[in-house]
């Protein structure tokens, strides 16, 4: 019994981890919506656009970690990373050179 206790504590306090770093996300952000994604063994992605267009990531270990913590976090879930709301991110020089460089088999760091 005690192993599951704490196992269920260590989860806890990671979706309670990965909640306050959505939330910073949203609040830098002006707002924030998520979508998650199973990545196998790994865990979950937790993709995060925010209303500026700015955009990024976290993994959870698990993909109920995951979804536990974007409700904690109060932010607004797709259930794809389909093309209305993909168009919400916005990229910048950084992400197109780089794409190019990697296209062109150049660069990938």
């Amino acid at each position: 019994m005690a192993d599951t206790q704490q196992v269920d504590a260590k989860a806890e306090r990671k979706v309670a981890r990965l909640a306050q770093q959505i939330s910073t996300f949203s609040k830098a952000h002006g707002g924030a919506e998520g979508q998650v994604a199973y990545i196998g063994e790994r865990g979950a992605r937790i993709v995060l656009v925010g209303a500026d267009g700015g955009w990024g990531d976290l993994v959870a270990p698990s993909y109920e970690i995951a979804q536990k913590a974007v409700e904690k976090s109060g932010i607004t879930v797709h259930e794809d990373f389909d093309g209305e709301f993909a168009a919400k991110v916005t990229t910048g020089t950084y992400e197109w050179k780089r794409m190019a460089g990697i296209q062109l088999g150049g660069s990938r760091g």
